[in-house]
């Protein structure tokens, strides 16, 4: 199985809620962003975020929600465009 076919569902999110991420390359509205242009760009490569949400697409995906403060969007991004910069650490308190 290739990597794009891979099921990613099948493990755990790769992001939990919380999180600290930068993105991996420039991200542009494909169409499921609403009120931007088709092409416009919605995060640059670098740009910071906190992951506030997880969905998933087609059965096979995760979908992480990123709210993105330089912006103020809020992107749905895939694992491959997204790095972790910190894990929330209030998820790992006692």
């Amino acid at each position: 199985m290739s990597q794009s076919d891979e099921m990613e569902l099948y493990s755990p999110p790769a992001f939990n809620m919380g999180d600290k991420v930068r993105t991996r390359k420039l991200l542009k509205n494909d169409g499921t962003f609403p009120g931007q242009e088709i092409g416009k760009v919605l995060a640059d490569k670098g740009e910071i975020g906190y992951v506030v949400s997880i969905g998933t697409f087609l059965q096979s995906s995760y979908i992480y929600a990123v709210h993105f403060l330089e912006s103020g969007f809020v992107i749905g991004c895939r694992k491959k465009e997204l790095e972790l910069i910190q894990k929330n650490p209030d998820q790992y308190k006692d």
